[in-house]
């Protein structure tokens, strides 16, 4: 039976009646259980049932503590292969997301003019009748943004805008595109590796704090903890390479801060060491990788010549030189195995990004690390041939391309589906201004207002991920074939009427006649079929005698996996290194300014998604214990030479535009760069989010310039350089730590922040 208007209302409030609930905390139901609970507490019965956190972009597995269909609590499913029972701080914010007062309750139709913020409270049917009639008037000139997505629901997303001659694009703040490429370069694959740091014995990182936002940092923390829990003589060791002191500089053995853009010299000067000292495995072959050329494929690229061009202040080595590092780094990463070399973020970002990341994931193969455990371990394609392991590669140049659609009346209708591309492209790119036309007419799908349904003709209300089904191929997966599955397990409240973006898509396609590829009735429908093909493989974690059984432990479950389905090795490594040494380049930069500029994702509100939430808001930042501000880190030495104390309100100047925020002094701080957390800066949404004095939130992207990455034509948003006034006015910064009384870690003279020491050396 089709999802037809009728069905699709009837079925709309209909959600958690049928949730699965799992088995996994046997012993927590017996401690909290009512009878053991104080007489002061509420009595009532309580579940745990598994699903997928929706706040998270990776889509980490947790269970859900429901107690008289209320959800009380969330923690990690310790049963999914990529997380473990471990959580992020973001996992708890789905709890103020489902109950928040702001969420958006019913279908808002713009009443006025756009962005004049009248809307009108209207019933779904009345909605989705004039979203279907605008839908028929302009059926080949549709387009959609939406964040990565994976699953049904991009199957659904992909399928519904195919129908209308459109194309959707994922878009993210700060793509990685470059990094996509980048393996696929190196790799051969598509589809993210997953990382095995819990078995190395050396992480080189370059750039991605892998242990705060980068990707699946959740994932890594697990692998980070069993590397350092490991007996005193096998305790891995990491070095970490970033031009910022992140949370993963701070948990290295040793921080190296270099300049953006030069971490593809360093990590082919450490290739170079290497092939020079012969330090690599026997079954390496070296011939294959240089085309014969062996040592001279890097000529150029010794310590020696490298050393001076990094950007590494000569101040922090101590009695040690650059070249001497660089040489001692190569030693223990080819003497340590197995070891893992990674790199994402700062590394990726400037303009010569795709050299800089092929040349440090290069270095897996010169260590013998590829398909390797405690390497770099290729993860396969799902079991599930309509599910793609990877979501698609869009980048800001793509908005762009729209843009100009927009502009050229090729783009007549815009879906906007659970993004924010107007707060997360910079102003330059001109996306508010074209989203201001009456000639466009725009659907937004979403919780809560903000700064792209405020240009909005319509805002159909999304449900929560409690609320929702869904299913998920974690990117990147755990080795091995992985599904996570995402059941709803509370309705909504009384006074709330969202509905599940997938059957409202579904739905729209059904009564244009266009669902012709879209064969089912909603996304339960989906992953019901996606349960019996599971089922037919007759393999896997889950069990089941019958279809139904299979799908109830399916969902008891959280997911389904098989760890005996892993990836092979596509590599093609013939003339790697040489296929990267003619992309070397310089990195460009743009700004004019005195310091390098490096924008980083916020630890809770990323790159301002969770800003809305009071919890994200209120989380300290791991390295400075800063809240609900934007904080500038400045180095101290510098700050004293320009008259700027803790608290000052600076202004951050680049070509493209200027922002205010608050000082930050760090003694951790490269001298020559400045460092602002992006997710501030909000102008529309609740007051979580904009309610700020003068100079206590921007938003950084506006003063990135418009640099591209070559290659992949990704912003380069590590590529500007700018310089910084203080205004003379000053704030109290919101922090949990009291100030630096010492100089044991910092950029003074005659100290050595970058540790040289042994392998043997590492007791801690």
């Amino acid at each position: 039976m089709k999802l037809t208007r009728r069905n699709f209302l009837a079925w709309a409030g209909i959600s958690a009646m049928g949730a699965v609930a799992c088995d996994v905390f046997e012993d927590e139901l017996r401690v909290q259980s009512p009878v053991a609970l104080p007489e002061d507490l509420v009595k009532g019965k309580e579940n745990w049932y598994a699903t997928l956190c929706g706040t998270c972009p990776n889509s980490e597995g947790v269970v859900v503590r429901v107690v008289e269909g209320r959800a009380k609590k969330v923690q990690g499913n310790p049963n999914y292969p990529t997380n473990l029972g471990a959580q992020s701080a973001r996992c708890d914010l789905g709890l103020q997301q489902l109950y928040h007062p702001d969420r958006i309750s019913a279908p808002l139709r713009l009443n006025g003019e756009k962005a004049s913020g009248r809307f009108d409270s209207i019933t779904w049917s009345r909605a989705l009748d004039e979203v279907s009639k605008e839908l028929s008037a302009r059926d080949g000139a549709v387009a959609m943004i939406s964040p990565p997505m994976r699953g049904y629901s991009a199957v659904i997303a992909d399928e519904f805008i195919k129908a209308f001659g459109g194309k959707r694009i994922e878009f993210e703040s700060l793509d990685l595109k470059t990094y996509r490429t980048a393996i696929k370069n190196v790799f051969g694959q598509d589809i993210q590796p997953h990382y095995d740091i819990g078995h190395a014995q050396y992480v080189l990182s370059f750039g991605a704090d892998f242990l705060s936002t980068w990707v699946s940092p959740t994932q890594w923390e697990v692998g980070y903890g069993e590397f350092r829990d490991s007996d005193h003589s096998k305790r891995g060791i990491m070095t970490h390479v970033d031009s910022r002191f992140s949370v993963t500089a701070s948990n290295a053995d040793r921080w190296i801060p270099i300049a953006p853009g030069q971490e593809g010299k360093l990590a082919l000067s450490i290739a170079y060491v290497i092939i020079e000292e012969g330090l690599y495995p026997s079954n390496v072959d070296i011939s294959s990788l240089t085309s014969g050329q062996g040592l001279n494929a890097l000529a150029g690229y010794s310590p020696e010549n490298i050393g001076s061009q990094l950007g590494t202040p000569d101040n922090v080595l101590g009695s040690h030189s650059v070249s001497e590092l660089i040489r001692t780094v190569a030693r223990e990463f080819a003497s340590h195995s197995p070891a893992i070399a990674l790199g994402g973020g700062t590394a990726g970002a400037s303009t010569n990004g795709l050299f800089n990341l092929e040349s440090i994931y290069l270095l897996n193969h010169l260590v013998g690390s590829v398909g390797k455990e405690g390497g770099v371990i290729l993860n396969p394609e799902p079991p599930i041939k309509e599910l793609k392991g990877y979501s698609n590669s869009h980048t800001l140049t793509d908005i762009e391309e729209l843009i100009k659609d927009i502009k050229a009346s090729k783009i007549k209708m815009l879906f906007v589906y659970n993004a924010n591309p107007v707060y997360g492209s910079p102003d330059w790119s001109g996306l508010e201004q074209v989203l201001n036309s009456d000639d466009l007419y725009m659907v937004n799908i979403g919780s809560f207002v903000n700064e792209t349904n405020h240009y909005a003709d319509m805002i159909l209300p999304d449900r929560n991920y409690m609320e929702d089904w869904g299913n998920d191929i974690p990117e990147p997966s755990a080795g091995y074939q992985t599904v996570g599955v995402q059941q709803p397990i509370v309705n909504p409240l009384s006074d709330m009427d969202p509905r599940s973006s997938s059957d409202v898509l579904l739905t729209l396609a059904q009564d244009s006649g266009k669902d012709s590829s879209l064969p089912w009735r909603s996304l339960e429908d989906a992953l019901k079929g996606m349960s019996d093909e599971l089922f037919e493989l007759n393999r896997g974690s889950v069990s089941g005698t019958t279809k139904q059984e299979f799908w109830t432990n399916l969902l008891r479950q959280g997911g389904w996996w098989d760890k005996s389905a892993t990836g092979a090795d596509v590599s093609d490594i013939n003339g790697l290194i040489n296929k990267i040494t003619v992309k070397s380049k310089d990195p460009k930069l743009s700004g004019n300014g005195e310091f390098y500029l490096v924008p980083f994702l916020h630890n809770s509100l990323l790159d301002g998604r969770n800003g809305d939430i009071p919890w994200a808001q209120g989380t300290p930042d791991p390295i400075t214990s800063v809240a609900w501000q934007t904080w500038i880190e400045i180095n101290d030495k510098v700050a004293d030479d320009k008259g700027i104390r803790e608290g000052d309100v600076i202004e951050i100047r680049s070509g493209a535009e200027a922002i205010k925020g608050i000082a930050f002094v760090s003694p951790a701080q490269p001298p020559d760069v400045i460092s602002i957390p992006l997710g501030q800066g909000r102008t529309v949404g609740s007051a979580y989010a904009t309610d700020r004095l003068d100079g206590e939130s921007a938003n950084v992207l506006n003063i990135v310039e418009n640099n591209k990455i070559e290659g992949t034509d990704g912003l380069a948003w590590a590529a500007t350089t700018v310089n910084i006034t203080n205004t003379g006015t000053s704030l109290r910064i919101a922090k949990f730590e009291g100030d630096y009384e010492s100089r044991e870690v910092g950029f003074t003279e005659g100290e050595e922040l970058i540790k040289t020491t042994s392998p043997g050396d590492h007791d801690h």
